[in-house]
Parts: C-alpha cells; structure tokens; sequence
C-alpha cells in the first residue's frame, strides 16, 4: 500500500495546500465512505452539504467550496481531474502477472525487453517481441511476429492474433480479442465464400482497450487505433477501421467496417455506426446513436429515443407507424389551399 504526505500530494496535483503537511494519507474513498488517514474530493459543488458530515481527512475541492470544509484540504480547478490523478497514485491493484511462469510457452525466438512478466499457461509464439516491462496475464495468446511496446499490460485471457503491433504503455483488459478475422464473404449463389483477411492491426501508445472488445484485423489494409484512443468493454470495431487519437468509445458499441473516426470524438454506449464512410474531428454521438451517413461538422449528435412509460410510448409508437399517411394527406391539404389562394 502506497502513502503520501499531504505536502507530497499537493506537489504531484500542483495544488494549494491547507493545513497540515506531514499529515499521512493512505488510500481514497467517496465522501460519504472516507475515514481518518483517507483522501476524497468534491467536484460538483451541488453535494457541498456532504462535507458536513464527511469524515475524511482530506479533501481535494475548489476555492469556492473551501469556506463549506473545515479540515485540510488541497485547492485545486478540476477536482475530478485530480481525483483520477490520486487514484493513480493510491492504486491497490495488483499486477496482471510477475515474473515468467514456469507453464507459460514461449517460442525460442521471442524477443523479451528488460523485467518482462509472463502469467501462467500462456502462449508467446514464434517471432513475437515484448517490450522492456511488458505484462503479459495468465492464459494469454500472442500470435506469430506480434509486436508489442514498453510498460504495455494484458489481463488474463486476451487473444493477440499474428502480425500485431501495439505501442507504448496500453492496457488491454480480459478476454479481449485483437486481430480476428474481419466478416468478409462474397456471396455464390447463396453460398458465402470466405475471403481470407490479410491485413494486420496497429494499436498506438496510451491505448486502452476493455474487456470482450474485438477488434478485426484488416482485409487487406490495416485496422489502425491511434495514440491515446479508450475503448470500453464489450465492442465491435470492425476490419479496415480507423479510430482518430483521444477518440473515447463507450461500451456495446459497434462499428462496421471501412469507417473512419476523427480525433477527439466520443461515442456513447450501445450506438452503431455505418461502414465505409468517415466522421469528422470532435464529434460526440450520445448514447444508442445510429450513425448512417457521414458527419462532416463538429458537434453532439443524437438518435436514440429516451425511455418513456410504456403508454406514452405506445401513442409515439402508432403516430411514427402513421406519418406517411399523415404526410400524405398534409401535401393534398396544400395542394388544396394553393388553389382556394389563386
């Protein structure tokens, strides 16, 4: 277990320190949760009356919520931001693995950086190189010539197809599948014919990819995730994609294949994107979107419908199941108007 003085904390966040400096924190907890020896914070100043009763002795806030708290405390402009900071720095969980395991497989030819650790019962193949620190969990596969970067860390149980490359510091959570087949088949006389998918998957650095997330290895270009790009658990990013860098992904989605995603964009849970086809730049689709044409303007874009009672629903449900006949008879309402008006 880790444990910082305040004064070391209040370093690390670039924050004003109020009160004492030596005092020791162990762990972080929520504010209606934390004890003595604890740290929490306050971001969204609405649950300003929490710190009434909060325990804890110290809590990360903003000036304009210091005068509400009493205790210690480091001042800062983005409460959350240091929250995710001081989780970083208070981590309790342990590594994916340490050390080689004497069951773990590992071709002759493996390349392996400086302090590599391999978990039990997994399988390194032929030409595959692991950068200096890389983790490599219990029960994992790595394909043949699958390169992959320094400080990059893979639970138990991911599947690393051949011809991968992923960078620099990833995290890759388990039961993950990178490099799989893409669904190509070409149709003869009902019969599919499968079409061998040839190409690879690149990954960048600062990638994080969740758990049960498939990503397809390309036809015959490559499937491309750029630098800092998170993806959640439980998606679908098909061949021949390609994921701008800090793209943010949110769990279920599903993306076909040949689509392009801009940088900075995020895409809310359970939306399913149309192939063979791009979206621009910082673009944010909310949760349940169907995407089917391209998005050519920055901005929030939304087509899921929100939950209603089931009564209501059921009126909206019969007025859409209307709307052609509706339409209809508005333009034969117009058409007779135009000719009461001449």
């Amino acid at each position: 277990m880790h444990s910082y003085k305040l004064k070391e904390l209040a370093e690390k966040l670039n924050a004003v320190l109020v009160g004492d400096e030596n005092l020791v924190i162990n762990s972080i907890a929520s504010m209606s949760t934390a004890e003595q020896g604890q740290i929490t914070f306050l971001s969204d100043k609405k649950y300003q009356d929490q710190l009434i009763t909060c325990k804890a002795s110290v809590v990360v806030l903003t000036e304009e919520s210091l005068a509400k708290w009493k205790g210690a405390a480091l001042v800062v402009t983005n409460p959350y931001l240091a929250y995710a900071k001081l989780a970083q720095l208070l981590d309790t969980t342990p590594l994916p693995a340490q050390g080689i395991a004497s069951s773990a497989v590992i071709a002759d030819d493996v390349v392996l950086g400086r302090h590599v650790a391999i978990g039990a019962n997994s399988v390194i193949e032929s030409g595959v190189s692991l950068g200096d620190n890389t983790i490599i969990g219990a029960g994992c596969f790595v394909g043949k010539n699958t390169k992959i970067g320094a400080n990059t860390k893979l639970w138990a149980n991911v599947a690393i197809y051949h011809n991968i490359q992923i960078g620099d510091n990833c995290l890759i959570q388990s039961g993950a599948v990178i490099g799989s087949d893409g669904f190509g088949y070409a149709n003869d006389r009902g019969n599919w014919i499968k079409i061998p998918q040839l190409g690879r998957v690149i990954i960048g650095d600062h990638v994080e990819i969740g758990a049960s997330t498939t990503i397809d290895r390309g036809a015959l270009d490559d499937t491309i995730i750029r630098d800092g790009v998170i993806i959640d658990n439980q998606c679908q990013i098909a061949h021949n994609d390609y994921i701008g860098e800090h793209t943010a992904v949110a769990g279920g989605v599903i993306m076909a294949g040949s689509l392009k995603i801009g940088k900075y964009c995020m895409i809310g849970g359970a939306s399913v994107i149309n192939g063979h086809m791009e979206i621009c730049d910082k673009v944010t689709v909310t949760g349940m979107g169907m995407v089917m044409r391209p998005i050519s303007e920055p901005g929030v874009y939304s087509s899921g419908i929100p939950l209603q009672t089931n009564k209501v629903w059921r009126k909206t449900a019969s007025l859409v199941l209307h709307i052609d006949e509706m339409n209809k008879r508005l333009k034969s309402l117009e058409k007779e108007l135009l000719k009461v008006s001449t």
